[in-house]
């Protein structure tokens, strides 16, 4: 299968199933909104040594969001609810409670399984916070030097799906630069999913396992292309540079989405072969077929 000059590869990518949050950030202004994200996604790209995977679904018009101000939708991962709970709080009692004029909301009120926020945060007021129910949702006010924190005692936690991902193998590195860059944005205009990697993308590929023993994962070998004479090489002919775009979703279908859409947008001239990045299928039970999802 070809799209235009690019070949797409009969292959297939491997998620696997996690917990995730669904966190609201509002703030004063796009300034301060910016900053508390920046934070708050930081070192957040791979639960390999990361606590969670993180990265902004949608930004908030002031219309939109649950307090009349300018908002972001941050998505966050992890293998475990519990896991995922202790790194959302400290991540918000870090990142955004530090942030002037910053607020946090949960995105998913409905959901039945839970793990505490404002619960835990509000220690910080040091017996000064107040708490008020509100439409069945309770909320903690914090004092801080520019007034108070708002937000949920606790955020909604469920089920979703985390490493969809393309493998982008282009001629040059600004050719494949390029092309990673235009399959991000595409991604950024589908709802429900993220791409946690610096700009949304990875040139460090990783395989599970290493020749050394305090290692869970290391360099994917057969994807780098100085290594091409060395190794059972995945690396097409003519290609010297290979990104990849990783995708966690909320769902199988946005993950689906945000891959159709990267491949279909990194497509091009100079872009050699797009394929993917799995396991055998041995660990992961959600497998994406990039010839299936162009079909």
């Amino acid at each position: 299968m070809k799209l235009g000059p690019t070949e797409i590869v009969d292959t297939f990518a491997e998620a696997f199933g996690m917990r995730y949050c669904r966190v609201i950030v509002t703030a004063h202004d796009p300034h301060w909104l910016d900053a508390a994200v920046r934070e708050l996604c930081g070192y957040g790209t791979s639960v390999i040594a990361c606590d969670a995977e993180v990265g902004v679904d949608q930004w908030l018009s002031t219309d939109e969001s649950p307090d009349g101000r300018v908002g972001a939708v941050v998505l966050a991962f992890g293998f475990s609810t519990d896991a995922l709970g202790k790194a959302i709080a400290n991540r918000i009692g870090q990142c955004v409670m530090t942030c002037p004029s910053t607020a946090v909301f949960d995105g998913m009120p409905q959901a039945e399984e839970k793990v505490p926020l404002g619960k835990r945060l509000r220690f910080f007021g040091d017996g000064f916070q107040k708490s008020k129910v509100i439409a069945g949702r309770r909320y903690w006010r914090i004092p801080v030097m520019d007034g108070e924190f708002l937000c949920e005692e606790s955020l909604g936690v469920a089920k979703g799906v985390a490493g969809g991902n393309i493998l982008i193998q282009g001629a040059t590195q600004p050719t494949t630069l390029d092309a990673a860059r235009r399959g991000v944005e595409a991604i950024q205009q589908v709802t429900n999913s993220i791409t946690p990697f610096p700009g949304g993308v990875a040139r460090s590929g990783s395989k599970v396992g290493s020749k050394y023993k305090a290692l869970k994962a290391s360099t994917s070998d057969p994807y780098c292309p100085t290594l091409r004479s060395r190794v059972e090489s995945q690396v097409v002919e003519g290609a010297s540079c290979v990104l990849e775009i990783v995708i966690d979703g909320t769902t199988e279908a946005s993950v689906a989405a945000a891959m159709t859409a990267a491949t279909n947008a990194a497509a091009g001239e100079g872009v050699l072969a797009i394929s993917a990045g799995n396991y055998g299928g041995k660990l992961g039970k959600f497998h994406f077929h990039l010839h299936q999802l162009l079909a």
